[in-house]
C-alpha cells in the first residue's frame, strides 16, 4: 500500500526519519562516548558497552496503543528498509536514515505452533520460532544487520573507509558477517576466525561461498574470541561479535516481532532461548524492556535460557542465590551438539547481569531464569520435534529440552505459552543427526541413540530381478515394467499396503 492510502492520523508516522541521540555507555563506569567512531570496549576501563538513545523519553510522547497501530500498518508497506529489522527503526537504529539499513530478508520469521501430539509429550502449549529461516540460516543475521547498516552509515559519512570486518565463529556468526559484508564489497571486505574442525562442513562452505578470508585456528571458540579482541586492540578493523553493542540492538527485533504476533499480549508467555556468547538473551531482555517502558506490552514474559552442561557457565553463576555472594567463573567447554553455544566465558555476561537484575525489578518478582540440559536430552527433544513437522536445529532441541526441564523444576508453570528460540536451520547441523543415526557419537558426547528415533535408508532391489537400471543404462520395455512391478510389490509388503 502506499502512504497515502492509509488512515490520515497513521501517515506522519509511517516512514520514519533519523532521530534520537545514540551513545555507547560502559556497563562498569558508566562513562559515554559518541558514536562517531566503533568501539567495543570502554576506553576508560576496558568493560563491555551498549548503547542508549539518550532523547529515549520524546517516544513515550506516543502511547502504546498508538507504537501498536504504527508497527501493525508498517506491515503493509513496501518499504524494504522497513520489512525487516527497521519495523522498529525507532527503538533499533533512530539515528540512521533509511538508505543507510541493509536488508538481505531478515527478520519476520514465523511462529510455528508445535502439533497437539508433541505438546501433549512436553506437557505444556508451545511455539517455535524459525529463525533459520533468516537469509544465513540462522538469528545472527538481526544484529549483523544492525551491525552493517551502521557501518554503511559511516561510509556514507565519510567517517570510515575500506573496512575489513572481522569475527570469531562456532559456525553462524561467520555466515552472517561474511554475507552481509559482501553485499557491502568492496568497501567492506572480511576475514573470519573457526575453531578448526569444531565448525560442520555446511557452515564453513558459507563464508567461503560469500568470499570472506577464513582462518582455523587450533583451540575453540573462546581461544579464537581472545585473537579477535587483541585485533580489534590493535589493529583498524571493525569487530562484528556480539561484543558489538550494535549487534544486541539488531537482535532485540527478536522481542518486538513475538509481542506483535502474540497481538503485544506477554501476560503467561514464556521465551526460551539457548545462551552461548549471550548477546541473544541480553538482546531479547533488552528488547522486552524497551516494549514495556514505552507501554507496548503491559506484561513482561517469564525468560529462560537454557544451556548444556557441556558449556554452562551462566547456569552456574545463577545457581547462586544470593546476588552479594555470585561470582562468575569461565568453564572449559566440552563437545556439545549444540555447537554454536559451547562457550565457556560469554563477552556478554556482564549486560546479561545488569540486565536481568533491572528486567527482574521492573517485573516486581524473579521472571528470568537459567536452565541446564544434557546432550542427551538435546538430541532426543530435536529429533521428536522434527519427526513432528518442525525443521529445528540443535539449538531448537536445546530449548525444547530446556522447557521440559524448566516446567519440571517450575521455573514455568504448566498453563503458560512458551515460544522456543529454533536459531538455525536444521540442515546446518545434519552432521550431528546422521552420528546419532549411526551410533557414532564420540563418547565425551555421552549420547546413546534410541532406537524408537533412529532412522536409516532401506535398499530395495529384489533378488530374482536379473536386470536393474545403473547410471547410463537404463531399462525399457518388458524389462524396465519387470523392475518397477517387483519394486513396488517389495516396497508394497514392507509398508503392508493393501491392494485396490
Amino acid at each position: 500500500m502506499r502512504v497515502d492510502q492509509f488512515p490520515k492520523d497513521i501517515q506522519p508516522y509511517l516512514i520514519p526519519g533519523p532521530g534520537g541521540d545514540l551513545i555507547y555507555r560502559c556497563l562498569n563506569c558508566q562513562k559515554e562516548f559518541g558514536i562517531r567512531h566503533l568501539l567495543y570496549t570502554c576506553p576508560a576501563c576496558g568493560h563491555v558497552l551498549l548503547l542508549y538513545d539518550t532523547d529515549f523519553e520524546r517516544l513515550k510522547k506516543i502511547s502504546g496503543p498508538m507504537w501498536r497501530r504504527i508497527f501493525d500498518y508498517r506491515r503493509m508497506l513496501n518499504i524494504p528498509a522497513l520489512n525487516g529489522i527497521y519495523r522498529y527503526h525507532e527503538l533499533i537504529g533512530p539515528v540512521l536514515p533509511l538508505d543507510a539499513a541493509v536488508f538481505l530478508g531478515e527478520g519476520h520469521t514465523p511462529v510455528v505452533e508445535a502439533n497437539a501430539r508433541l505438546q501433549k509429550k512436553a506437557g505444556i502449549r508451545f511455539y517455535f520460532k524459525n529463525d533459520g529461516q533468516n537469509p544465513s540460516a540462522s538469528f545472527k543475521d538481526r544484529g549483523m544487520a544492525s551491525a552493517l547498516s551502521y557501518i554503511r552509515y559511516l561510509l556514507q559519512q565519510g567517517y570510515v573507509s575500506d573496512v575489513l570486518a572481522v569475527c570469531a565463529s562456532t559456525g553462524d556468526t561467520s555466515a552472517a558477517a561474511a554475507l552481509y559484508a559482501s553485499f557491502l564489497h568492496p568497501d567492506v571486505k572480511s576475514a573470519v576466525l573457526l575453531p578448526h574442525k569444531r565448525v560442520t562442513p555446511q557452515q564453513l562452505s558459507q563464508p567461503l561461498g560469500s568470499g570472506a578470508m577464513v582462518f582455523e585456528v587450533p583451540g575453540v571458540f573462546d581461544d579464537c574470541m581472545k585473537i579477535v579482541e587483541h585485533l580489534s586492540e590493535h589493529y583498524n578493523v571493525a569487530l562484528l561479535n556480539s561484543k558489538n553493542a550494535w549487534r544486541i540492538l539488531g537482535q532485540e527485533s527478536y522481542s518486538y516481532e513475538i509481542a506483535q504476533g502474540f497481538e503485544y499480549d506477554m501476560a503467561g508467555k514464556a521465551v526460551v532461548a539457548p545462551v552461548g556468547n549471550a548477546g541473544n538473551i541480553t538482546a531479547i531482555m533488552s528488547g522486552f524492556l524497551k516494549f514495556h517502558d514505552l507501554g507496548i506490552i503491559e506484561d513482561l514474559p517469564r525468560i529462560v535460557g537454557v544451556q548444556s552442561e557441556h558449556a554452562n557457565p551462566v547456569y552456574k553463576y545463577y545457581l547462586e542465590p544470593d546476588p552479594e555472594k555470585r561470582c562468575f567463573e569461565p568453564v572449559q567447554v566440552k563437545p556439545s551438539v549444540a555447537q554454536a553455544a559451547m562457550i565457556g566465558n560469554p563477552v556478554s555476561m556482564p549486560r546479561v547481569i545488569r540486565l536481568v537484575a533491572e528486567y527482574n525489578r521492573r517485573a516486581g518478582q524473579q521472571k528470568v531464569f537459567v536452565e541446564e540440559v544434557t546432550e542427551q536430552q538435546i538430541m532426543d527433544w530435536q529429533l521428536r520435534a522434527n519427526r513432528n513437522g518442525h525443521v529445528v536445529c540443535t539449538h531448537g532441541g536445546e530449548c525444547l529440552a530446556g522447557l521440559v526441564a524448566a516446567k519440571k523444576s517450575g521455573k514455568i508453570a504448566a498453563d503458560e505459552t512458551a515460544i522456543l528460540d529454533s536459531t538455525a536451520h536444521a540442515l546446518k547441523f545434519a552432521d550431528f543427526q546422521q552420528m546419532y543415526f549411526d551410533n557414532n557419537f564420540p563418547p565425551e558426547y555421552g549420547i546413546i541413540p534410541r532406537d524408537e528415533l533412529v532412522n536409516a535408508p532401506e535398499l530395495v532391489c529384489p533378488e530374482d530381478l536379473d536386470k536393474v537400471p545403473r547410471p547410463g543404462r537404463p531399462l525399457s520395455g518388458d524389462d524396465l515394467a519387470h523392475f518397477v512391478q517387483r519394486t513396488a510389490e517389495d516396497i508394497a509388503m514392507r509398508l503392508d499396503l493393501k491392494k485396490v
